[in-house]
């Protein structure tokens, strides 16, 4: 079917939709005339699955009659948990399940691989990172240079977008391993720029910078349940996320790591705690710690269960839709959006997201000249929930398993008035 400019056009794509049932799992926020919200920010918080509460009432059943039994006897019981997850995470991100765990949050967790993987010495200590990465990631790294001894402001390189755009090429980040490789103890850059959407690429930065010496990795916070990854085959040493966006595990939820397979049975240095220990020895309560040979080793504390019930919740969706549908789906969503905004030439926004769809997710970030929140605003109004950041830029996210066609031409259509 050819593309047309109209409502029917779109409803026409909803219909042929694969997905489309899966936005029915989904609980859809509504405006104040009762119409369900145009919801474009699940790049920033994801909607709750209709299944979460069921799974979390069933955690506190099961804690109100078990009390501390729970954790061999609940239905779901608690001391293995955190394993009903691995499986479902790990084929998200392109993984062995033996390098995927559950745990703490995003920054704690970016802490914690630094501590392994950040190893610097007198003569290699930089830290190469993306071009505006997310304030927290820059927090985190800048005070491990620091704890090290070392000045921030030389231990960390940043590139900066080239020709007055958003984006750094991929030749940027090549010359700049070329040069300093030999300086740079840690690539650690995110897979999809929070600001930008621009999604870096992942196996061609592994490749050179292994080449050179260097520790590789990402945060995926933007990345996972987003975009294809294929984390063990790339062959990264980390990778850092969240689970409250595109993963829809509820606001604060817990994050996750990868630690390649080849770091399982190293010396790594690392912050030990309990739940890392051997399974089977664990509550002997021997002073020795015992790594556990897989991911897990890098586990603190037992799992708040209340929180993985809710992730199990919607990675169980994820499992069901397949990341490979959803990408499939995604691209055309997001190209649907990025065409109508071309062809629509508004005035007073530009696209800064690149228009490769190799380039991008589901987010398409629109510069809005003058910084004026006033069209930001008039969305927010008309029930569109987007996403300011700070200067001038509105994020909007399309998101497969939930948005549609027919929501991305409306969305334009308030745009143009």
């Amino acid at each position: 079917m050819d593309f047309q400019h109209t409502i029917g056009y779109a409803k026409e794509l909803d219909a042929q939709d694969p997905l489309k049932a899966f936005r029915n799992a989904f609980h859809i926020p509504k405006t104040n005339d009762g119409k369900e919200a145009i919801y474009f920010c699940g790049n920033s918080l994801g909607l709750q699955p209709k299944t979460t509460r069921a799974a979390l009432e069933q955690e506190l059943d099961d804690w109100k009659t078990l009390g501390v039994e729970g954790h061999l006897h609940a239905k779901n019981p608690w001391l293995p948990y955190h394993e009903l997850l691995t499986a479902n995470m790990a084929a998200i991100v392109g993984a062995l399940p033996a390098e995927v765990v559950v745990m703490n949050t995003l920054t704690t967790n970016l802490h914690l691989m630094m501590v392994s993987f950040y190893r610097p010495t007198k003569e290699r200590y930089k830290i190469l990172i993306d071009w505006n990465p997310f304030p927290s990631d820059r927090y985190a790294i800048a005070s491990q240079v620091k704890f090290h001894g070392f000045d921030p402001v030389t231990g960390i390189i940043e590139p900066q977008p080239a020709n007055g755009s958003a984006l750094v090429k991929e030749d940027q980040i090549i010359e700049i391993l070329e040069q300093q490789g030999h300086e740079i103890a840690l690539v650690l850059i995110g897979g999809v720029n929070y600001y930008s959407g621009q999604v870096y690429p992942l196996e061609n930065i592994t490749k050179l910078a292994k080449a050179k010496g260097c520790m590789v990795g990402f945060d995926l916070a933007h990345a996972a349940g987003n975009i294809p990854l294929q984390l063990h085959d790339i062959g990264c040493d980390f990778a850092v996320w969240c689970t409250y966006k595109y993963l829809n595990s509820g606001p604060g939820s817990l994050g996750a790591c990868f630690i390649h397979e080849r770091h399982h049975h190293t010396n790594l240095n690392r912050f030990a705690g309990w739940w890392g220990t051997n399974k089977a020895t664990r509550f002997q309560m021997q002073p020795e710690f015992d790594p556990i040979p897989t991911a897990e080793a890098w586990q603190l504390s037992n799992p708040p269960i209340l929180s993985m019930a809710a992730i199990h919740a919607s990675l169980q969706i994820f499992a069901a839709a397949t990341m490979a549908q959803l990408s499939q789906k995604s691209k055309a969503l997001t190209g649907y959006l990025f065409r109508l905004l071309q062809d629509a030439a508004i005035d007073n926004i530009s696209i800064i997201t690149p228009a490769d769809p190799k380039e991008r997710g589901c987010q398409l970030s629109l510069q809005v000249k003058d910084a004026s929140k006033k069209l930001f605003d008039g969305l927010t109004a008309n029930g569109v929930i987007a996403d300011w950041r700070e200067p001038d830029v509105i994020r909007v996210a399309p998101v497969p398993l939930y948005n549609n066609f027919e929501e991305v031409w409306q969305f334009v259509q308030y745009l143009k008035q």
